[in-house]
């Protein structure tokens, strides 16, 4: 069938383009546009729009199909099972794989939703379909539940995948430097073992709501469109209840749609003298519905400094009320509004380089962007933000609404909830220390930490939603013993733990591990601590404050001091928990711990690392690290 302007809704141009290129088209190709075009506008259109396109579209290409090819037999089917597996250190990466799941199983696929490290490496070579959603930690690392799978993958024990259909989905940050690494891995990994990609990559920066709902859709529309599924693309119109179900709350606030929480107190937990600030924010809940448990986290926008703000106005000569992007209300915001709340202005990435080069008129800056020049790059982006990038490399022609279209958008900051539910209802407490340094001629500071710190009073409001975080949580069984490791604000979420316990009446032993510089100014939630210990709530505390001693002195010590009582526990079944640093602390107490089961074990190395594993998989090991 040939289209014309009078059987179509297109013109006579695009009649003439889309009859060249629709004869070309295989059947996959097809089916692929297919799925493509139901959601292409998901980021803007409603479910019930895509649905209804998508439909449209069906019945649109099922007309392009000549009959002798519509005749012919379709290709054998794939089982209809799917292993959806995720990498997730704080959860998101769960949540999406948790979606995509939830739409599977209402196409009438039978799935398999696990974490990696959970998920039987024998049966990857039956596996018809697979879907990763993984995010990347630290310098281009796997989190925690994604590294024996990982390791697996690109090992020699790796199988052919031949007949697999698969897609990931990539969650990472391009303020560092190997964004979406891990997921980029697993993407051309599974390719060179012979699996086929279902639905491309997608590759997400922290505001990756929109760009993970796209890749959603368009892998339930390659499933539905492929001839190995059952399903026709009407049965499409089942993924908006899925979605929606699988995203219901109790509460109508989310990270799309932010609670305005007021702060009921705010509280240095420095003592006079130190150099360190930490806060202890008490935040009311009453009125949001908002729920959570010890573990979780809180999202917080925050907002920019004010005066960094009005610098980079004034270094483009602006006057901040230039009208340069719509508001949630459809009417146009200001720039100096804009620039405060809605958009990043203190990291400098990448990205954001490549887009600024194009309205400099600097050559250096695109000098600098060349790949031959990552070192160079990496040097200059490290302790910069906006206002140094726009000194640095002008002059610019750039109007103040094409330097909002380069923007990142303003991620949220995610804290430890430091406070239990039953013990404080319809408040949530978190703890925030002030980051502050000098660097590059300038003084520079955490957005949210000191908003929180210098210009935030008590009465005052935040925009906050809960996260939960499910690879952080308390055994179910309260007799269960718990090994808790947080040193400075990492002791947080271990607050959280003990008001939980002490409100359960939990008989579990419980020990903690807390360090920090030193013991009169620096010793977050000293009372709370020895309360706990005197009432029995707490069993044990060991502490180590590093600048108190000629030699320094940090968590790990007092772990390797303590060795044969704490393999004891481990012994006893006590669960394990890591919170505070990544780059450091978190390596050296994982160090310490491999020690102690070494040692008090009798194993060798090999075997005291498959220890550790094995209490990872098994949820006695969890490590909430940044």
């Amino acid at each position: 069938m040939q289209l014309k302007v009078t059987n179509s809704p297109f013109n006579e141009a695009q009649v003439e383009l889309l009859n060249k290129l629709l004869p070309t088209l295989t059947d996959s190709q097809i089916q692929w546009l297919n799925g493509y075009m139901a959601f292409y506008r998901a980021g803007t259109a409603s479910a019930e729009s895509a649905i209804a396109l998508q439909e449209q579209t069906a019945a649109a290409v099922a007309t392009l199909i000549p009959a002798e090819e519509a005749a012919q037999p379709a290709a054998p089917a794939l089982p209809r099972e799917a292993a959806v597996l995720f990498g997730s250190q704080t959860g998101n990466s769960q949540r999406l794989a948790g979606k995509l799941a939830a739409q599977l199983k209402e196409q009438g696929f039978e799935v398999t939703l696990s974490a990696m490290n959970a998920f039987k490496t024998n049966g990857l070579k039956k596996t018809p379909y697979l879907f990763i959603v993984a995010s990347t930690h630290g310098e281009g690392d796997p989190p925690d539940n994604a590294l024996t799978f990982y390791e697996f993958l690109f090992s020699k024990r790796a199988p052919k995948l031949d007949g697999m259909k698969f897609s990931v989905l990539a969650l990472g940050d391009t303020s560092y430097e190997f964004f979406c690494k891990t997921g980029q891995d697993f993407d051309n990994r599974l390719a060179e073992l012979g699996a086929e990609r279902l639905a491309p990559r997608i590759d997400c920066d922290v505001d990756f709501d929109g760009p993970a709902s796209q890749w959603l859709a368009s892998v339930i529309g390659a499933v539905t469109a492929s001839p190995a599924a059952s399903a026709t693309v009407a049965g499409a119109a089942s993924v908006a209840p899925a979605s929606s179900a699988a995203t219901t709350t109790e509460s109508e606030y989310s990270r799309s749609n932010p609670f305005q929480a007021e702060v009921l107190a705010t509280i240095n937990l420095n003592g006079r003298g130190s150099d360190r600030e930490t806060r202890h924010l008490e935040i009311s809940l009453e009125g949001s519905g908002l729920t959570y448990e010890p573990g979780d986290c809180v999202g917080i926008y925050p907002q920019n400094d004010p005066a960094l703000v009005d610098a980079i106005i004034a270094e483009m000569k602006w006057s901040g009320s230039e009208n340069v992007v719509p508001t949630k209300e459809g009417a146009e915001g200001q720039l100096r509004n804009a620039l405060l709340a809605q958009f990043e202005v203190t990291v400098l990435t990448r990205p954001l380089l490549e887009k600024a080069a194009a309205f400099s008129e600097n050559a250096k800056l695109a000098e600098l962007i060349l790949p031959d020049n990552k070192a160079t790059l990496r040097a200059y982006t490290s302790g910069r933000d906006l206002l140094d990038l726009l000194q640095d490399f002008g002059p610019w022609k750039l109007s103040a609404a094409d330097l909002v279209s380069i923007l990142r958008k303003m991620p949220p900051r995610l804290y430890s909830i430091a406070s239990s539910g039953n013990a404080h209802p319809e408040e949530v407490h978190v703890t925030i220390r002030k980051v502050e340094y000098e660097a590059h001629g300038r003084k520079r500071g955490g957005v949210c930490s000191v908003q929180v710190s210098e210009r935030l009073e008590e009465g005052g409001r935040l925009p906050i939603f809960i996260q939960n975080n499910p690879n952080f949580k308390l055994p179910a069984n309260p007799d269960t013993p718990v090994i808790m490791i947080g040193p400075g604000t990492g002791v947080a979420p271990f607050r959280a733990f003990m008001e939980e316990r002490e409100e359960m009446g939990a008989g579990g032993k419980s020990w903690l591990f807390y360090g920090d510089r030193h013991f009169v100014t620096d010793f977050l939630y000293q009372t709370d601590w020895q309360r706990m210990l005197k009432d029995g709530v707490l069993t044990k505390l060991d502490v180590a404050f590093s600048r108190d001693t000629e030699e320094k002195v940090y968590v790990q010590h007092r772990i390797l001091e303590q060795a044969a009582e704490l393999y004891k526990w481990l012994q006893e079944g006590a669960h394990v928990y890591v919170c505070g640093d990544e780059k450091h602390m978190a390596h050296d107490v994982h160090a310490a711990l491999l020690s102690v089961v070494e040692k008090q074990g009798g194993l060798n190395a090999e075997a005291a690392a498959a220890y550790l594993a094995d209490l990872q998989v098994s949820g006695r090991y969890q490590r909430d690290v940044y």
